[in-house]
């Protein structure tokens, strides 16, 4: 059976009453036959059965024992942080998302965890940054916004090696494309907002973990914390699911094409893809995935943050927002948006510069794409008097 039927034919019929969709179970709390006797359901904070599904369905995907589902991918980063103590430490890759670095630095920061920022890609610079502190690695690959691959299985053995846990967060490749558990690492962390969602209508984090004994962890913190999925936004998470293995081969797809059309354009300095020849995480990224996933970004030769608003606010097609993985095309500025609680000498040091530009290429005819940042190009070539040739 392939993975995609296996998918598919793991969500479950409902065996009260057929239902070839699941049901969702809107309801706080379940009638218990004797204190402490019930169908496995005793309060919906601890375990809903939707919810429950669809922790099944996540765990299944990326090949892992435990699935936990959270009300954002922020709320799932928080529960794996409380897996550490006073006077830990974290090794975690310079290029970070910019909800993840205020969480690190602004809040647990100030309980006594230090995070050390390396440059990921490099393996040697993981290693170094290890101390006997160190409890945890923090992975993204591809990064956000600027695209580095590191090597998930090189790095599994520097956290085994230090007793460290290891975890990344898989959001842009989605568990399609890549399966961290299966090269070593003990967490897998989605913000389930974008790919596994897929249709940018709703906000949802989920865990993996390799072990059930981490698993009953994380899902402890869960259970404490509160910070739990809806039963309506579980049953909306797992129809996005549904349809993911189909919607993540178009949007590489388009990625590539827009990828290469961006890198011959004459007013574009950098292009950041995977998918590129060119781009220094090429061969790793072959190795490790089974594709280059449906996020480029690329910085303007006028670096500067004027070009870059002049740029994203020309655009028909792709729409100026926050978040990705959505069906419709997206482009940010990471500088004024995602990134923006990163202090600049600090984004700029990770390689996120002032005219950087993320596009979340959607499933839209990829020829009506480069005709919106063919318009887009003109747009801005007019408003700065550049005489570059188109």
């Amino acid at each position: 059976m392939s993975t995609i039927t296996q998918l598919i034919h793991s969500i479950p019929v409902d065996p009260q009453t057929g239902a070839i969709a699941v049901p969702i179970y809107q309801t706080s709390t379940f009638v218990q036959e004797a204190p402490g006797v019930n169908k496995g359901y005793d309060y919906a904070r601890t375990n809903n059965p939707t919810r429950e599904t669809l922790e099944k369905i996540v765990a299944q995907l990326e090949d892992g024992a435990t699935g936990i589902a959270f009300s954002s991918g922020l709320a799932a980063i928080d529960a794996i942080l409380k897996l550490l103590q006073y006077g830990d430490e974290i090794v975690a890759v310079d290029d970070i998302y910019g909800g993840a670095f205020r969480l690190f630095n602004k809040v647990y920061q100030k309980f006594g965890i230090k995070v050390t920022y390396v440059d990921t890609s490099d393996v040697q610079a993981v290693f170094n940054a290890i101390t006997p502190k160190t409890k945890l690695i923090w992975l993204e690959t591809p990064t956000n916004p600027t695209l580095k691959i590191s090597d998930i299985a090189a790095i599994a053995k520097i956290a085994a090696a230090n007793k460290c846990l290891f975890c990344v967060d898989n959001t842009f490749a989605s568990p399609v494309l890549q399966q961290p558990l299966n090269l070593g690492a003990d967490i897998v962390i989605h913000s389930a907002t974008k790919y596994l969602g897929g249709h940018s209508d709703l906000i949802a984090g989920v865990v993996v973990t390799r072990t059930p004994e981490l698993g009953a962890e994380i899902k402890f913190y869960q259970n404490a914390c509160g910070a739990i999925l809806s039963p309506f936004d579980s049953f909306l998470l797992i129809r996005g699911i549904e349809t993911l293995h189909l919607r993540v081969r178009q949007h590489c797809s388009n990625a590539q094409v827009i990828a290469e059309y961006l890198a011959a354009h004459p007013l574009v300095d950098k292009v950041f893809y995977p998918g590129l020849k060119t781009h220094p995480g090429h061969e790793i990224a072959k190795r490790q995935s089974k594709g280059f996933g449906g996020i480029v970004s690329f910085t303007l030769k006028d670096d500067t943050q004027a070009a870059a608003l002049a740029f994203v606010t020309s655009t028909q097609y792709f729409k100026l927002a926050e978040s990705l993985g959505g069906i419709k095309s997206l482009l940010c500025h990471p500088a004024g948006m995602t990134h923006k609680s990163i202090p600049d000498e600090t984004r700029r040091a990770a390689g996120v510069a002032d005219s950087l530009i993320r596009l979340s290429v959607g499933l839209e005819e990829p020829a009506d794409l480069l005709s919106d940042l063919d318009l887009a190009f003109h747009k801005i070539q007019q408003a700065t008097g550049s005489v570059l040739s188109l």
